[in-house]
Parts: C-alpha cells; structure tokens; sequence
C-alpha cells in the first residue's frame, strides 16, 4: 500500500519513533513540517505500530546504517546487514512503489532498524531510504505483516554560503575542504574557463572566492547547494569577480564583471579538461619526421578518451581521417576563425559533416591516430586560413551589457555583494562566540545500539 506526500514534525513525530526505540536522536532524523491531509493515515501512527511497547523490554533493538557500494541493489544491502530474505523482499516490493529502485547509486544512505528476539530470530522491522538530501522514504511494518511506504519531504530554507582562501595543492582541494560541493567548482571553472588555464596558470598563494546558494534543514545543517552567485579570483594570471544575472531581453544567464562585460569569449581557450601542455605553438623539431618546421598548433597531453569540446559555436567542415592529422574535425566559426582537432580516437556520437555545434559541445575524444606519437589533442586556430597561436591570441569578448540591462545588472550585483558581506558578518561572528553546549533531550526509553556501517564494511562505534 502507498501513502502520499507527508510532512511532519519534530516534536510528535520524533517521540513516537524513539518511544518503539527505532530512531535514535542525531541517527538519520531530518526534521520536516506538520502537513497531513484528513483523508491520509498518520504515518507516525503506522511508524508507532512496528514495535509494541509491551514486547520492548524483550528484544534488541539494532539500528544499522549503511551506503550503497558499487553495482549493489537494495536487496544485496538487506542481505549484507543480515534481514531475513522474506521480510526483505516485502520492504523492497513496498520501497519501489515510491521511488525507481534502478537509480540508486553508490554512497546513498540506508537506514535499516532490525530486532531479535531472545531466542536470537532477527525480524527486520523497518527501513529509511535517502536519495536526495530533502526526501526521506520510510517503509515500515504494522504487526499484521503489512509493508507501507511514506514520502517524507523536508522543509528547507534557502540562503547562500561564502567561501574564500588561498589556494594550496589546487582549488578543487581548498574549494571542497571549505565546504563547497562538486558542482560549485565545477561552475567556477566554467566561469573562469574563458581567462585561465588551470592547468598551467594558477599558482599557490592565488586567492579565490565562490558565493553559491545554500538550503539547509530546521536543525540549521546545510543538506543542499545551489547556483554560484559570485566567482572571483586575486591571483598572478587575473584578478577579476563575475555576478550571476539573467538579462531580461533574452532571458539567458550569464556571469558579467563588474563593468557589465560577459565572462563567456568567442572561442575558449582551451578546449579540453585535465590535460598537460605538451608542444607549442611556433617552430620545433618534429618529433616524427626529424627536421624543423612550423607548429601551426598547440598539444595537450591526454589520457586516451579524454573528451574534446568545440572551442565555439560553428559548423563542422571536416569531419573524418585526414592524413597525417588522424581523424580530425575541423569547425568554421563566425568571423573568419576557425579551429582544428587532431589525432582523436574517435568521433561524438550523433555528429557528422555540416553539423552546427555549439561552445563546450563534446565533438570527439582523444587519442594518437594519424602521425602521432602519443594520445594528444592537436589543437588549431585560423584568423582567415592563417594559422596563429591559441594561447596567446586575445579573443573577442561575449556580451556587453549597456543602457537599462546594465543599470539592471549593477543592481542585482549591488544585492549579490550585500548577501556576500553579510555571511562574512556571519562568519565573524560564529568564530568569536564559545562553542554552543549540547542542547537537552526529552528523556526516552534506552535507545537501540547503533552501528554505522562504511562502504569497506568497516563497524565504527
């Protein structure tokens, strides 16, 4: 049977779970708003009725945490943890009437609650289910057999977060270890990808600072980020800030400095990730034919497959072997440019001569076809069929913003520096005060032990 959408909260709702000794305070509880329609079951009366209160003092109570590894299924979790095959099965089939069990992945959290009896019978008795931070599904057992399912969806409240610091290894590692995600470096690199070469042009000691929305639950603990807000960078190659806005005009966002100029250039700068610099542009000895003659490109070092993006929007007007270059793409861009890409292992799916593609597109992937010694991209780029250095050229600029998009623009950057300068009041402000003493707790019969369970299957206390 499945219930609808629930939410509830902490008070009520946590008592009942640690009276039947299934939740313990500070396990996997997430707090969520009281809004539960007439016509739908409580769910804190279906949760309530998975233990009674009478038998407690006659089982043991266990409450395992764990984390999906790699190609497991729910099922394989279960039989990890020790659930009976049968009651497992019933949690599972009732799991899947709310959420696709196929898209689980690696690191999601599985709370299971399990009780043995004095004769040492283990009964699984309920089970919590998180893959998104904001939804909870529960699925819980009635003292008939019965298996239900409940979506339990958290109230969060936006706000934004700021991190700054000096990079040390690389801005990934500072990035994450100040508490920003994945994806906000990501959107920073995105952002900057137009004036730095990471790769090559950041140094230690640059200074950065990433601005990035927040959500974060009614106990206060940041569960989900968003958009970046403000992107800057203080450092040997640049110093420059960019804001998030969206013009009203054409209704795409954009980041844009703080002369309304946009971040994005006609062409990028290098059209790869990860890659080491391997050749430049300008006279070399060939490293295959023996004699000096002119590199009309640059060469990135690359594991094979490595992906190649369109440096700009264009046409494809080669697309295939081509001698010496190997398989080979070549793109004509607006304005006279155009780019080349050599010795690729092979060609993006879907894509084939007189395709428009656009900035950033995956076109190929990287290998050592054609007159190569090594997996590379060989990299090209043509003012009017000359050939001229891609990381020296200045490129054309996106963007620029004027007359009332741009007095929009300083406005929304004016509010955007206001969000930045508050958090730091913030911030200040946590560092000085002492550290908070832990709050206290309604009292609530002895808790189930609890064992939080790691991805090696490692049993920490």
């Amino acid at each position: 049977m499945k219930n609808g959408w629930f939410d509830w909260g902490m008070g009520a709702a946590a008592a009942v779970l640690m009276g039947t000794g299934l939740v313990v305070a500070g396990v996997n509880a997430r707090p969520v708003e009281a809004a539960v329609a007439d016509t739908t079951p409580d769910p804190r009366l279906l949760v309530a009725s998975l233990t009674s209160a009478d038998s407690v003092t006659n089982v043991a109570s266990e409450v395992k945490r764990v984390s999906i590894l790699r190609n497991e299924t729910l099922s394989g979790v279960l039989d990890r943890i020790g659930a009976p095959r049968d009651e497992a099965n019933g949690a599972v089939s009732a799991a899947g009437e709310l959420i696709d069990l196929r898209g689980m992945r690696p690191g999601d959290d599985v709370t299971a609650w399990l009780d043995t009896d004095a004769e040492g019978a283990v009964r699984l008795m309920g089970l919590s289910l998180r893959q998104e931070a904001e939804t909870q599904v529960l699925i819980s057992r009635s003292l008939d057999g019965k298996w239900t399912s409940h979506e339990l969806k958290a109230k969060l409240s936006p706000g934004v977060s700021y991190i700054a610091g000096d990079v040390d290894q690389s801005i990934y590692q500072t990035a994450t270890g100040l508490g920003a995600g994945d994806q906000q470096v990501v959107d920073y690199a995105d952002i900057f990808g137009y004036d730095i070469d990471f790769q090559r042009e950041v140094r230690t000691g640059d200074r950065f600072g990433i601005l990035y929305e927040s959500f974060e639950d009614e106990r206060g603990q940041q569960v989900k980020t968003g958009n970046v807000l403000m992107a800057a960078m203080d450092g040997a190659a640049l110093s420059k800030a960019f804001y998030r806005y969206t013009p009203s005009d054409d209704g795409v966002v954009d980041y844009f400095d703080e002369t309304g100029q946009s971040a994005k250039k006609f062409l990028m700068k290098t059209p790869i990730n990860g890659a080491r610099l391997s050749s430049s542009f300008g006279n070399r000895k060939h490293p295959v034919l023996g004699y000096t003659k002119l590199h009309k490109g640059t060469d990135f070092a690359a594991p094979p497959g490595t992906p190649i993006y369109a440096a700009g929007n264009g046409k494809i007007v080669t697309y295939g072997p081509n001698g010496s270059y190997g398989n080979f793409a070549k793109i004509e861009h607006a304005n006279g440019y155009t780019t080349g890409y050599a010795h690729m292992s092979r060609f993006a799916k879907g894509l084939s001569r007189g395709s428009f593609v656009k900035q950033g597109q995956v076109i190929g992937y990287v290998g050592t076809t054609g007159r190569s010694t090594g997996p590379h991209l060989h990299y090209e780029v043509y003012i009017n069929n000359k050939p001229v250095n891609a990381m020296t050229l200045k490129l054309p600029t996106g963007r620029k913003l004027a007359g009332t998009q741009l007095d929009a623009f300083l406005a929304e950057k004016a509010r955007i520096d206001g969000l930045r300068d508050a958090e730091l009041v913030q911030q200040q402000m946590a560092s000085a005060k002492p550290a908070p003493t832990a709050p206290t707790l309604v009292s609530a019969p002895a808790p189930a032990s609890v064992t939080l369970e790691t991805r090696n299957s490692a049993a920490n206390p």
